[in-house]
């Protein structure tokens, strides 16, 4: 592979990001965890996804905006998460360790044999992450609706299981942010995600399992979300 100058490298993105964010992608760079920006995917509420190149391949690189993230919402979350209860109320410290939990939790889940696209980098405020797809990115269920709801419904309720077994819970799972993926469930986006044994872990895991009991009915799968409860922390 061809050996690019730091000029080279951000010849399409100059005056894109602030310095910080250039330098956290350059240093994610010389790493080898990816080559080069290809464009955008998606833009959510306090990150830009981005499609990059790893040799032959895509990547996914999740940037989080420092400047305009609602931190405050972030602080209320991972405050409660045992691995946090040392952070301060600092906007750049809640994003740089909001970006860490995310990279943390992708790999307790793949740890624990969920599946979620494969940590591949992080630095900062981003995370490189395993591109879900072909040759476009799988879409999230929501657009993409199951042949069969109700084989994707007892896969989603595995994946939660599998999780739960091994001390994890989504807290933020929805239609959004699951993947149909060749008609498997692929589990995204786990910056919400926090450990069992956080003091509001039960909430959260009742609130993944309402929005997904909902989400199925329209489909006519009539679960209860007691019964799934006791599916997903059963031993």
């Amino acid at each position: 592979m061809v050996t690019l100058t730091y000029q080279e490298r951000f010849r399409t993105i100059k005056g894109v990001f602030d310095e910080f964010t250039n330098r956290t992608l350059f240093t994610l760079q010389s790493k080898g965890i990816f080559d080069e920006l290809v464009g955008p995917l998606s833009v959510g509420k306090e990150s830009n996804v981005f499609i990059a190149l790893q040799g032959d391949d895509k990547v996914i690189v999740k940037i989080y905006r420092v400047q305009n993230c609602d931190f405050n919402t972030m602080y209320d979350y991972i405050r409660k998460d045992p691995r946090y209860d040392f952070l301060r109320r600092k906007r750049r410290d809640i994003i740089l360790a909001w970006a860490q939990r995310e990279y943390k939790n992708l790999l307790k889940a793949a740890k624990s044999n969920v599946r979620v696209p494969k940590a591949l980098g992080w630095k900062n405020h981003i995370i490189v992450e395993e591109f879900i797809g072909d040759e476009e990115a799988a879409p999230p269920l929501k657009d993409a609706h199951p042949e069969n709801p109700e084989e994707f419904f007892v896969d989603v309720i595995n994946q939660m299981r599998k999780m739960y077994q091994n001390g994890l819970i989504h807290g933020d799972l929805s239609s959004f942010n699951i993947l149909n993926y060749n008609g498997k469930a692929v589990l995204i986006d786990f910056s919400q995600a926090t450990l069992t044994k956080t003091p509001n872990s039960d909430e959260l895991l009742e609130r993944d399992i309402k929005n997904i009991v909902h989400f199925f009915k329209k489909f006519g799968i009539n679960a209860k979300v007691g019964e799934v409860l006791k599916k997903i922390i059963k031993i």
